[in-house]
């Protein structure tokens, strides 16, 4: 498995609110999580910086003597738990009250990719010259598109896009989608924050993962959604699936 990510605060914002961590077990299990937080004054950043901690201590504790068959139970626990960190911070400290963060995990192991997710940032794989959406966003703009209300080629466009349904941290409890991928050799999944997805295009994304050098890719797809007039936060980390070493 190889892994690259980069963040970027992008051309409008005074912080990063974003944020990832990505690691490899001795077993060739990979784990990633992205978080696009949200909150006014630091509090994006922190409740994004207190969920990847929580997300990272779990992984950390409980994935060595995780059982086959477990990973789902284990995932939605990780998400209950990073929840539980912002919730009880902000009930703590009211200068944070209301503050949050998404959250997109993935965790590959066994030839499987299994995705957790809670908000608008979103899973890609990008195999055999196509790319597909593994997410679906939790937001006022797909709630509309899954009514009829409004196209998908109008949601693109649609004002206040970013406006989420879901987030970490908000609720005591939360309810995170989970799914399951089949993966192969020369697969290559992305998670990225809606500060890549919301300014360029997934066909655009799977040139860029295609025409460069794997670890050269986050670079390079955060230079187009600065060229596109990303305003928000940018965060692309990829991981590619290689052939397993006996």
């Amino acid at each position: 498995m190889k892994l690259a990510g980069k963040t970027d605060i992008g051309s409008f914002r005074s912080e990063n609110q974003d944020n990832y961590r990505a690691a490899r077990m001795p077993d060739d299990t990979v784990w990633g999580i992205v978080c696009d937080g949200m909150g006014g004054a630091a509090s994006g950043q922190l409740a994004s910086q207190i969920a990847t901690d929580a997300l990272e201590n779990c992984f950390e504790a409980g994935l060595r003597g995780l059982q086959r068959g477990q990973e789902r139970a284990f995932l939605l626990h990780c998400i209950t738990q990073a929840n539980r960190a912002i919730y009880s911070h902000a009930n703590e400290n009211p200068d944070h009250k209301g503050m949050g963060t998404t959250a997109v995990c993935s965790l590959i192991r066994n030839e499987i990719l299994h995705i957790v997710h809670v908000g608008d940032s979103r899973a890609y794989l990008c195999r055999g010259g196509q790319i597909t959406q593994l997410t679906k966003d939790h937001s006022m703009v797909q709630q509309l598109v899954e009514a009829g209300r409004i196209t998908t080629e109008e949601a693109e466009h649609y004002p206040h896009k970013n406006l989420i349904t879901k987030a970490l941290g908000v609720e005591p409890l939360v309810e995170a989608d989970y799914t399951t991928v089949p993966v192969k050799t020369g697969d290559v999944i992305l998670l990225c924050s809606d500060g890549l997805s919301g300014v360029v295009p997934d066909e655009q994304i799977l040139s860029i993962v295609e025409q460069n050098p794997f670890f050269t890719v986050p670079r390079r797809l955060i230079e187009q959604a600065l060229k596109a007039g990303g305003q928000d936060n940018i965060t692309a980390l990829l991981i590619e699936v290689e052939q397993t070493e006996d």
